[in-house]
């Protein structure tokens, strides 16, 4: 297995190294379980104890964990060990092409357009007026719709859908089973009979995104559905459509958004989030995981709704007491009202 040398990661890095030079690292691993030709990194001093014990060729670290290194072991010192780590990962990664080359039994249409070095695998089937470009996987039993656009560098691992007239930038990688220009929840009701709506947009989604598996973008009903610039959407997420999401936001898994909502820059969704339709969110806001976001929101902050578990009995008694805050409420004001009528005579007295 080929590695770089500590000079080499620390160069990348712009790191300073302190040790052997020479020392040969091969791949990444834990603090408490890497050996010989391994590098691990320090970001949560919970587990600084293990600095002392590890068996690791090198380790990243910020400059205040040097002195917790143990004996013999090779340190690279950075500003971020955890950004430190992603980059000497994307290094060292081995995750294969997702195609290699174009498989006989891909069908792909005269008319598309590809660039170079395009891979596609088994079953694949790439419609009429597709544009790959330059650099392109697209897994085995991947669907790419008619007039779709795909960016240079982008990867679709296997089984990927992605229908018609939708835009992929370039660098982003699409998960598995995920769905790209599905139609829209579109109905009116006429007369309790559902008629659909056609959904005439498209999605477009820019550069440097990660989209996770099983996750589904609805195309726009009428404008499009719009996923900005390095996006990161976790697995078995649902946007649906006219969603706008703004650039370098993230959004963790089974997290839904409701129709043309317009989520900022550099906001940070949890896990499970429910967020309504045909509302704002402001750039930098966080919302914490279960959360239901019905209003917009206006200011950068953390919001939070989700109840954390608790144990069983703990939950049952204060259920039992939720369910009465309404009579409780009503005390209080009968209670106000007496107290109120009190301090008026008493007032007048004097």
């Amino acid at each position: 297995m080929s590695g770089y040398t500590l000079a080499h990661l620390a160069e990348h890095l712009g790191a300073q190294l302190i040790g052997d030079a020479a020392c040969g690292i091969v791949s990444i691993a834990t603090l408490e379980h890497a050996g010989a030709g391994q590098i691990s990194f320090l970001s949560n001093s919970k587990y600084r104890k293990y600095l002392s014990q590890t068996t690791a060729s090198a380790v990243l670290i910020g400059a205040d964990d040097a002195a917790f290194v143990a004996p013999g072991v090779n340190a690279l010192i950075v500003k971020d060990p955890y950004v430190a780590f992603a980059r000497v990962a994307q290094l060292l990664d081995t995750t294969p092409a997702s195609a290699i080359g174009i498989h006989p039994t891909a069908v792909i249409d005269a008319s598309v357009q590809l660039g170079t070095n395009v891979s596609v695998g088994p079953n694949a089937v790439i419609s009429a007026g597709v544009v790959l470009g330059n650099n392109v996987q697209i897994g085995a039993g991947c669907f790419i719709g008619e007039q779709a656009i795909i960016g240079q560098n982008t990867r679709l691992w296997a089984n990927v859908t992605i229908y018609h007239r939708v835009e992929l930038g370039n660098n982003c990688i699409v998960h598995s089973a995920a769905v790209v220009g599905s139609d829209g929840f579109g109905f009116a009701n006429e007369r309790g009979n559902w008629l659909k709506i056609p959904q005439t947009g498209t999605v477009i989604v820019g550069n440097n995104c990660e989209i996770g598996a099983a996750t589904t973008i609805d195309r726009g009903a009428i404008e499009n559905t719009v996923i900005g610039e390095n996006v990161i959407i976790d697995n078995l997420c649902q946007i649906a459509h006219n969603v706008q999401i703004g650039d370098h936001t993230a959004m963790a898994a089974c997290s839904v958004v409701a129709g043309s909502t317009k989520i900022g820059r550099y906001c940070i969704i949890g896990g499970a989030v429910c967020i309504n339709g045909h509302i704002d969110i402001c750039d930098g806001a966080q919302i914490t995981g279960m959360a239901m976001v019905m209003k917009p929101i206006t200011e950068k902050g953390v919001y939070s709704s989700g109840i954390p578990a608790t144990a069983n009995n703990e939950w049952r008694k204060n259920t039992a007491k939720l369910r009465q805050i309404d009579q409780l409420y009503q005390r209080v004001k009968q209670l106000e009202a007496k107290l109120a009528t009190v301090n008026l005579s008493s007032d007048a007295d004097q």
